[in-house]
């Protein structure tokens, strides 16, 4: 397989509805060897030239192929990585090697944090449901899980629209900076019925601080977390 040219980071989440089902889990029978438990990762998939991915790098830094190749409607470029939460298998080849048996899997939007001056849009704060927030333990991506009220309707421009707006840097006498970020969140006459499902993954590199103060406004009012993101 070629090198992978880059990550695939698409979505500035105004189309997040559309993924929010991907990561649910299909009817699969448990056996009871050694590696056959199912198990739920977040995982960077690497797709080869055939658009195919063929091997993932879990958030805890485990490198398994598939044993079998894997193809998506969200999988439209070769040779590159996408960001994905899947449940699998372990299990081990002919040589006794482990690989991943995959059930199912769905991409994860790993979106920009975009700057309040240039974000073009009137900053909504339409209340979800927060679970929570964390580092892989590769420090790679900060990851975070989201409830999303949501509801059948036959209006096709009703869908989420959500964004990472950062309107603070501040700087403390250590030299040490946060990030304070909130979460910009649309429910654009999306019906509110029942729960979604919704994981989201940012990049540290691409966050210029060493923490990131983390608002978001909830059913219950609003949440604020902070998470270090590096040692200083």
């Amino acid at each position: 397989m070629n090198k992978p040219s880059r990550l695939i980071v698409i979505l500035t989440l105004s189309s997040l509805l559309s993924v929010l089902h991907s990561c649910t889990q299909d009817s699969y029978e448990k056996g009871e060897g050694e590696y056959s438990l199912m198990r739920g990762d977040f995982a960077e998939a690497y797709v080869n030239t055939a658009k195919e991915m063929e091997s993932i790098i879990t958030d805890d830094g485990d490198r398994l192929p598939l044993k079998e190749n894997k193809t998506a409607k969200w999988v439209t470029t070769s040779d590159t990585i996408y960001r994905c939460m899947l449940y699998y298998n372990k299990v081990q080849d002919e040589s006794g090697n482990l690989q991943a048996d995959v059930i199912s899997i769905g991409q994860v939007p790993c979106p920009k944090i975009i700057p309040l001056s240039k974000f073009e849009k009137e900053l909504k704060t339409d209340p979800v449901k927060f679970e929570s927030m964390w580092l892989s333990r590769t420090g790679k991506y900060l990851n975070l899980s989201l409830q999303l009220m949501s509801g059948h309707t036959d209006d096709t421009t009703a869908v989420h629209q959500l964004s990472f707006v950062a309107d603070t840097l501040m700087a403390h006498p250590d030299n040490s900076r946060t990030l304070h970020v909130r979460l910009h969140h649309d429910q654009h006459q999306v019906p509110e019925y029942y729960s979604v499902q919704a994981y989201v993954s940012l990049l540290v590199d691409s966050i210029k601080a060493d923490s990131i103060h983390f608002t978001v406004n909830t059913y219950q009012g609003e949440v604020d977390k902070t998470l270090f993101l590096r040692k200083f």
